[in-house]
């Protein structure tokens, strides 16, 4: 596993588009692995510490003195699975 944390550009896209392409990406990672989320949707800060509680992923926090919105979260070994097509809900 790399040091390095796996830098994901969320963009603009609201947080269900966001979360859909978060727990794709999460698929492929294994545990531990850091990841820093760029995303300016305003319901971010809320959404994502509320979805990685969820699913058993730690929310790091935003990250200070990023150039745009970034959010740090850990990606957990015994994570919970979501429904395919509703990030929010458990399967």
């Amino acid at each position: 596993m790399s040091s390095d944390p796996v830098v994901i550009d969320g963009g603009d896209r609201s947080c269900v588009r966001l979360l859909l392409e978060l727990r794709g990406h999460i698929a492929g990672l294994a545990p531990g692995t850091v990841i820093h989320l760029i995303a300016t949707d305003p319901v971010a800060p809320i959404d994502l510490p509320a979805w990685c509680h969820l699913t058993g992923h730690a929310y790091l926090g935003p990250l200070d003195g990023a150039e745009r919105p970034t959010y740090a979260l850990r990606v957990a070994a015994d994570s919970r699975p979501t429904s395919a097509d509703s990030p929010w809900r458990p399967s």
